[in-house]
């Protein structure tokens, strides 16, 4: 296996096949629903504290579990339960199934914990195969939270009229908030250890952005 840090660089990497293009972190429904360029700084903020905790919780509990050996069920049913909104599950499922694909082909025998779950999330996969990758619940904390960091940024240059050196900017303004979010969830062990915090009026966004019919992005 391939150093912890380079295996970290690359699912870091915005080319990996697991369709990360097709995500907006919600910003394109929020955007339809009166959010501005000049929110989007806050916006990074207000996921951090909300809905990426609860990401990257469960896949820190997810890597521990599966290092101790047990069935990764509950972990996947404490996300659902703290994943209010259908579209944000279904979104993390689709991305979660595509991560799977990748991880069959290139880690074969890193996918077995993930048997006997039928549709898992993205964070529940990205945990079990981080354990037999040798990834540190610290890096893989941060790796989901500066992920959706640049998942929100990178979707503002397509949405909005942007000048790509002030979208860097407010990705350098948000790294405290990541490491925030890797000291609150790196010593997490149990389902019931991931944070219950969220954002309703991001879950409300998601919801309408789901039924919208002229959308970029499919979440």
């Amino acid at each position: 296996m391939s150093h912890p840090e380079l295996i970290l660089l690359l699912l870091a990497d915005a080319r990996l096949p697991v369709g990360g293009h097709t995500q907006s972190g919600t910003l394109e429904g929020a955007l339809a629903h009166g959010l501005v360029a000049a929110d989007v700084p806050g916006y990074l903020r207000t996921r951090l504290l909300s809905t990426t905790r609860v990401e990257a919780g469960t896949a820190v509990v997810a890597r521990a579990t599966v290092e101790r050996g047990r069935a990764l069920e509950p972990v996947e049913r404490a996300w659902a339960a703290r994943t209010v909104s259908p579209a944000l599950r279904e979104a993390s499922r689709a991305q979660g199934h595509a991560l799977l694909r990748l991880v069959r082909r290139t880690w074969p025998d890193l996918a077995r914990p993930l048997d006997d779950l039928p549709r898992p999330s993205r964070s529940t996969v990205l945990g079990a195969v981080s354990a037999g990758l040798g990834l540190g619940a610290a890096s893989l904390a941060r790796l989901v939270a500066y992920d959706d960091v640049q998942t929100v940024c990178a979707a503002a240059l397509k949405l909005l009229p942007l000048d790509p050196v002030a979208v860097t900017g407010w990705t350098a303004e948000a790294l405290p908030g990541v490491a925030d979010v890797v000291d609150a969830v790196s010593s997490a062990e149990l389902p019931t250890d991931i944070p219950a915090c969220s954002a309703p009026q991001i879950e409300a966004w998601a919801q309408a952005h789901a039924a919208s019919t002229r959308r970029l992005f499919r979440a």
